[in-house]
């Protein structure tokens, strides 16, 4: 079971920390992604660390603002979410996936989401 954290209302510029906690089960054994939705919107990808840590991957709309991090001692995901936008505004999910490939299609884990509120 996975259980994303840290959501809220933020000002444009601002910045919030997601994390991800796994239960029953460690995340050592997954990649692990963030996603978001946004009203109205279909579920995008944010970004991705492989389950070594070494392969990370970023939406281009978020590159250079957020940092995906993981530590497997704590079985936690985190993502850093520097400098705002009201487009950012969504619902983020954290995932896990045997793999990178099925992580972008089909993961196996989902956790429920947190609210991030970017105002202008």
């Amino acid at each position: 079971q996975l259980q994303a954290s840290g959501g809220g209302l933020v000002q444009a510029g601002g910045s919030l920390r997601l994390s991800c906690a796994a239960s029953g089960r460690t995340i050592r054994s997954y990649d692990m992604g963030w996603f978001r939705q946004a009203p109205g919107k279909e579920r995008e990808f944010v970004a991705s660390i492989s389950r070594g840590g070494v392969g990370i991957y970023y939406a281009d709309s978020v590159e250079g603002r957020f940092t995906i991090s993981r530590d497997n001692a704590k079985n936690t995901v985190n993502l850093q979410m520097n400098s705002l936008k009201p487009e950012d505004t969504a619902v983020y999910y954290c995932a896990a996936a045997g793999s990178i490939a099925t992580l972008y299609s089909s993961p196996l884990y989902w956790g429920q989401g947190t609210l991030v509120t970017v105002s202008s």
